[in-house]
């Protein structure tokens, strides 16, 4: 059957009635404050923290089911077979859904994402509570988003059912009329993404990049003994790092030195390198979250006001964080209020030329033969944007956990064209020169032998010499600091850390993994992959491609 769809207006047309309805529907409720954790609450455990604990059947995001429907500026290039199924039927199933939301006893929040005067969308879901444990949903929403702001703009929605037919889960995503509708899932990421994704579409269109980013500022003292302040950037793909780094202080405790954190996931970046904020509430891998290595983010973590999501809890309400019978996904929200003094006073960025900087990092986690830190030109920047390589976590999907991956700007949820967000991003970083720096972090570590079985599954053989948090931290404070020293890597065409002030980093060294044959072709077949990858972006700056082919 075919999926071709040359105009989605009749698809539109029931979607945005439907959404009229809803704002003035009598079997809606709109809950406009704090009382919907009194309903939260009645259907959670509460944890010795005195915080909520909540568990969903679906433990992760449905990729493999969201399907974009609009024009084809917003349109998958390729479907699958269970997406080109949900794009077959999806006009019948649009119909039976308005009828639906019209019995469903359904409950309404409306929130704000961002906190400037250009852009902060006015963000509405509406979320069946057939079964009526699912007000969680609403909750978690409401805790993660600013309080409303009827001025805010642009519009967004999203139409949340649960309880639809097993077997028939799927995300519809409409960017061109600002709404998602969630089929099947009780996963609360699918709302969290839903508006974020949406707000990036939304961002591109006003001519800045929406980025699967952190933000922070960060002040140090230079060799020179002189303060500085510098805005840092930090890329990721969920569970390699990302909100661990940022809400990390690196160390940097001397004096007028120190941290802000302004965002943990999504932030929209303008060409003076100003960055908006995008949510109240950060949310954060809780595998291994350890008091030690991670003491912002567990203290914030472990306050009343945080909600835990499939985190292991027992009949006394003690929380194991290392604990993954249930799921190796635990998650929670964090509020920004509860990171105690590190919390800066804005969401967002301030530009470039108010700073003394800016500092871009992306986390990739590899177990192999990628260095642990890169210092980036800035065509080699453009191609790791692009490449956005990483491993597979639980996150994304269970099932593949471990297996390499690249997602463009380490964020799956890009619509439109991929290049034209490489091509921005080149642009700003050359137009930035000497003023952006930007460098490939590795939170995964060294030694890792894979083998593939006749079966197609893959084997890891050999125990990884990991990267502690520690040592990542002195990495970052040793560039921000710039006390570390740099040099041409044997085996790639960047520059890597020679020394690092607090870490030996000659513990990492590459050759006490592998023997030189092993190294060269590993670094051989990886530099394929990419420029295999890179060149499937035709409207990509050739001098992008150009850098993949040479890193």
């Amino acid at each position: 059957m075919s999926t071709a769809m040359t105009s989605p207006t009749k698809e539109f047309q029931v979607v945005s009635r439907m959404i009229e309805y809803l704002k003035g529907a009598q079997n809606v409720i709109h809950y406009r404050d704090w009382t919907l954790r009194t309903g939260a609450e009645r259907f959670a455990s509460l944890t010795k923290f005195g915080n909520v604990a909540v568990h969903s059947t679906v433990k992760n995001r449905s990729a493999k089911v969201t399907v974009y429907v609009g024009s084809d500026a917003v349109r998958h290039k390729k479907l699958n077979s269970q997406q080109a199924e949900i794009m077959n039927n999806l006009l019948g199933t649009l119909t039976t859904l308005e009828e639906y939301v019209k019995r469903a006893p359904m409950v309404w929040v409306n929130r704000t994402m961002g906190d400037n005067s250009e852009f902060s969308p006015n963000c509405n879901i509406f979320v069946s509570i057939q079964r009526p444990e699912m007000i969680r949903l609403a909750y978690m929403t409401w805790a993660t988003l600013f309080p409303v702001r009827p001025e805010g703009a642009p519009k967004q929605y999203i139409v949340y059912i649960p309880e639809w037919q097993e077997g028939e889960r799927q995300i519809l995503v409409f960017p061109e009329i600002s709404t998602t509708i969630v089929l099947g899932t009780d996963y609360y990421g699918e709302s969290k993404k839903g508006f974020l994704r949406m707000a990036m579409w939304d961002a591109k269109q006003r001519g800045m990049l929406g980025l699967h980013a952190g933000s922070k500022i960060l002040k140090a003292r230079g060799p020179d003994g002189r303060p500085r302040r510098y805005g840092m950037l930090i890329f990721g793909m969920s569970g390699t790092g990302k909100t661990t780094h940022t809400c990390h202080t690196h160390g940097l405790n001397d004096k007028d030195e120190g941290v802000e954190i302004l965002q943990d996931d999504v932030v929209f970046l303008r060409k003076d390198g100003s960055a908006y904020g995008s949510e109240r509430g950060f949310y954060l891998k809780t595998e291994g979250l350890d008091p030690v290595t991670q003491p912002i983010i567990y203290k914030a973590a472990t306050s009343r006001d945080a909600i835990f999501e499939n985190v292991m809890i027992d009949y006394e309400g003690n929380v194991y964080f290392e604990d993954d019978t249930l799921t190796s996904n635990g998650r929670g929200i964090m509020m920004r209020e509860d990171l105690g003094p590190y919390i800066s006073n804005s969401i967002n960025l301030p530009p470039v030329n108010d700073m003394d900087g800016l500092i871009v990092a992306f986390i990739t986690r590899r177990h192999t033969v990628v260095p642990l830190a890169a210092r980036l030109t800035p065509e080699q920047a453009a191609a790791t944007f692009m490449l956005g390589e990483s491993i597979e976590t639980s996150a994304g999907d269970p099932k593949r956990a471990g297996e390499s991956i690249r997602e463009v700007g380490t964020n799956p949820f890009i619509i439109g064209d991929k290049a034209y967000e490489g091509n921005w991003f080149y642009d700003f970083v050359k137009r930035h020169e000497g003023k952006v720096w930007c460098y490939q972090l590795n939170t995964g570590g060294m030694g890792e032998i894979i083998e593939n079985q006749p079966n197609g599954a893959k084997v890891f053989k050999r125990k990884v010499q990991r990267i502690e948090i520690p040592e990542m931290a002195a990495i970052i404070r040793g560039i921000v600091r710039g006390t570390s020293k740099w040099d041409k890597d044997k085996y790639w065409n960047l520059e890597v850390p020679t020394f690092v002030d607090g870490m030996d980093i000659a513990k990492y060294n590459v050759e006490k993994f592998y023997d030189i044959n092993s190294i060269i072709n590993q670094v051989s077949d990886l530099r394929c992959e990419r420029v295999d990858y890179a060149e499937k972006f035709t409207a990509l700056d050739k001098t992008i491609i150009k850098a993949a082919e040479t890193m």
